[in-house]
């Protein structure tokens, strides 16, 4: 079941939002409510992940509550152990044993494994509370909180990466408190932002991107028709993702709980450093705080920090997926954001050095574009290719760029628009004026789904 398909906006979610606020005053009552339709939603997906899912986080806090009454360590490295081997088995066991087998002469037998809808976001979510309860005394929670933290719906497949700290404090909140109209109000117009972002935007753009891209497989592209794939996918997969993460956000907004941001306006930052701080915001800081701080971060210097910056992006790159090209791209990114980290340095102590903001948003979005050549490209002989062509190397060429407004209009709003949730949970006042051009745009939306079978987001596959 997908956000932006008409069975979810107009059968699932009302009826769960019926249910969920006549049980809302009993907090066992709601939670279990939630955890049932959480499972439910990820069964409709494929029924036989779910007593992976669910089983994985049962373990979990089993060994959780091992710990919370012996206070022994090795409850929770049995618990990292396991969500790391079960990610390693269901994501990367193909992946490994193709380059072994290469190593040796041989040709690996693919072996059937299916992955699994969103492991790797449940699996670092709980990773992250094992890892904060052997840094620091941590709240044992119960089973009820446990799955719900886990099993949440809206942000189960594709994140936000919401931490424990976060969202389980909010269970004990009614709510049917007097914020509850507002919450379901500016949870929709977010939904519905996210929604236009989807389907409106990501998927058009991809109307010129995968073909483009699907034709580069066979023979290289002109200089018009690489970047205009380029450009084009750089544009879909921060409005598909981005997209996503505002329907999340609003979705849980409307149950009465509150996520992180995921997304800032990415495509304005003057510099890669930024970039990260603006893109995928909650897997940037748990790269920050599981990986790069505990590989010292920037305690020994400016070499050690470099080599943790790339360490950390290349397994980054990893977790993206099971592929050098992915290993590639968190590689470029992490030596990017090392030079980066140089230059700051150096401009510092050299004021004439640093460089002009616009100067350093051109050189980051041509850094970005092209790295995301590499992100979508099945292998690097394609990539190779693609950026050949955006280069000049291949001639140039006829092509008419499809949508022309449409990627005008994606362009301006990725670039000069505003943050989706600032606007929708900040900016903007709830009144009834705002309700019938949100209404509008959302059966504008519908009509657009039409019945047809809706798209799947890029970070599914992840």
């Amino acid at each position: 079941m997908l956000f932006n398909s008409q069975i979810f906006i107009m059968g699932f979610l009302p009826v769960l939002l019926v249910m969920f606020y006549l049980a809302a005053g009993h907090r066992s009552w709601r939670q279990a409510l939630m955890v049932v339709a959480s499972l439910g939603f990820y069964g409709a997906w494929n029924w036989r992940f779910v007593p992976l899912l669910a089983g994985l986080t049962l373990a979990n806090w089993l060994l959780v509550q091992g710990f919370g009454r012996r206070r022994a360590p090795v409850w929770l490295y049995c618990g990292i152990g396991l969500n790391l081997v079960v990610l390693g088995l269901f994501k990367y066991a193909n992946f490994l044993a193709t380059d072994l087998d290469a190593l040796i002469g041989r040709t690996h037998s693919h072996w059937p494994i299916v992955l699994p809808l969103g492991i790797s976001f449940f699996v670092f979510q709980k990773l992250s509370y094992l890892i904060d309860l052997k840094r620091r005394p941590q709240p044992i929670y119960g089973l009820l909180d446990f799955f719900e933290f886990v099993t949440f719906f809206p942000q189960l497949i594709a994140g936000p990466l919401v931490r424990h700290n976060e969202i389980i404090p909010q269970f004990d909140r009614n709510p049917r408190g007097p914020d509850m109209w507002e919450n379901l109000s500016r949870g929709a117009i977010l939904f519905i932002i996210g929604l236009v972002k989807k389907a409106a935007l990501a998927d058009s753009l991809a109307q010129v991107a995968d073909p483009l891209f699907q034709k580069a497989l066979l023979t290289p592209l002109g200089l018009q028709e690489a970047w205009a794939a380029a450009g084009c996918y750089t544009l879909q997969i921060y409005f598909d993702f981005s997209g996503y993460s505002d329907m999340a956000i609003g979705l849980a907004l409307m149950f009465g709980l509150r996520l992180p941001f995921n997304f800032d306006a990415p495509y304005r930052s003057a510099s890669i450093r930024e970039f990260w701080r603006r893109w995928h915001i909650t897997l940037s800081r748990f790269l920050r705080d599981y990986l790069y701080i505990p590989l010292g971060g920037n305690r020994w210097g400016a070499l050690a920090q470099a080599r943790n910056v790339v360490v950390t992006m290349l397994l980054g790159g990893l977790w993206h997926g099971a592929a050098w090209t992915f290993v590639c791209w968190g590689g470029l990114h992490g030596a990017a954001l090392a030079v980066n980290g140089a230059w700051d340095r150096l401009g510092t102590r050299v004021p004439r050095l640093r460089m002009p903001g616009l100067l350093g948003w051109a050189v980051t979005m041509l850094f970005v574009t092209a790295s995301w050549v590499l992100f979508r490209a099945p292998d690097f002989t394609s990539a190779a290719s693609m950026l050949g062509s955006m280069a000049g190397l291949h001639g140039g060429s006829s092509f008419h760029l499809r949508n022309a407004i449409i990627v005008g209009i994606a362009a301006v709003v990725a670039v000069a628009g505003p943050a989706s949730q600032t606007v929708a949970l900040e900016q903007l006042r709830p009144s009834p004026w705002l309700a019938v051009p949100a209404g509008l745009a959302l059966v504008f939306m519908l009509l657009l789904l039409g019945g047809g079978i809706p798209s799947e987001f890029i970070y599914f596959q992840f």
